[in-house]
């Protein structure tokens, strides 16, 4: 019953959480759209230009040339995809902007009456790009430091607790996924695969301590809490219920 009013909290919290376009500096443009299947038709070029126009700096080298800001935090980036939506007579597309969970933070449609792909795809792109306003970012994530590692752990070790036991290591298992944790502030910590710049799992500190709401990398939501020193996830399972997946120390 305790685990189903938890998660019944992480799903009802997520709103809070929510986020705007505009809310970010950087996004992230892949070198190709996946839809597209011979040509985007110069898409990516033009939508790169088109939010540099809104004040957006555009990322699409590899990470180790981002600005230090997006390189050490992923979720300061928003993703930004184009879908083909062709039909028989129109050229559709759809702009996603995705956050580092691959939560849809907006999406947006355009089509156009434009027979010749090159041009019809730019303008059903040009129409899409209405709905995104001008950036206007928040402040950004900060970096996992020496300072707020020690923070997150002062904070642990000064309660004390019957049940539980903070992990005291950053690298952990589950004998199938090898992660490291990364402190964001005293609140939030995230799971990453090692050269990935897209989280595993990041997690949110709820009012019970060492329960944390979890945002999966499939875009699920659910609660994860510390165990004799490792970090527990339940994963939801298509029946219904749910897997302990532990992830030990190394």
């Amino acid at each position: 019953m305790k685990k189903i009013s938890m998660l019944v909290l992480a799903i009802c919290s997520t709103g809070v959480f929510a986020q705007k376009v505009s809310d970010y500096k950087y996004v992230f443009i892949p070198e190709k759209f996946q839809t597209f299947k011979k040509s985007s038709f110069g898409l990516e070029a033009a939508l790169a230009k088109a939010l540099e126009g809104k004040k957006y700096e555009v990322l699409t080298e590899s990470m180790d040339k981002w600005p230090s800001e997006a390189r050490n935090n992923t979720c300061n980036v928003l993703n930004a995809e184009v879908l083909n939506d062709k039909s028989l007579f129109t050229n559709k597309v759809i702009l996603q902007f995705k956050d580092c969970n691959k939560n849809v933070v907006l999406e947006s449609k355009g089509s156009s009456d434009i027979k010749e792909f090159e041009e019809g795809f730019a303008d059903a792109l040009n129409q899409s790009l209405t709905k995104v306003s001008v950036s206007n970012p928040v402040a950004m994530l900060p970096a996992r430091t020496a300072e707020t590692t020690q923070v997150a752990q002062s904070n642990t070790v000064s309660e004390s607790t019957t049940t539980s036991t903070p992990p005291s290591s950053n690298s952990f298992s589950n004998g199938k996924t090898d992660v490291q944790k990364i402190e964001i502030d005293a609140h939030q910590f995230i799971l990453a695969k090692s050269g990935s710049s897209v989280p595993f799992a990041s997690f949110k500190a709820t009012s019970k301590k060492e329960v944390f709401i979890v945002k999966l990398a499939d875009g699920n939501t659910t609660i994860g809490y510390f165990e004799n020193g490792n970090i527990v996830i339940d994963i939801p399972q298509a029946d219904g219920r749910f897997s302990k997946e532990v992830f030990k120390g190394k």
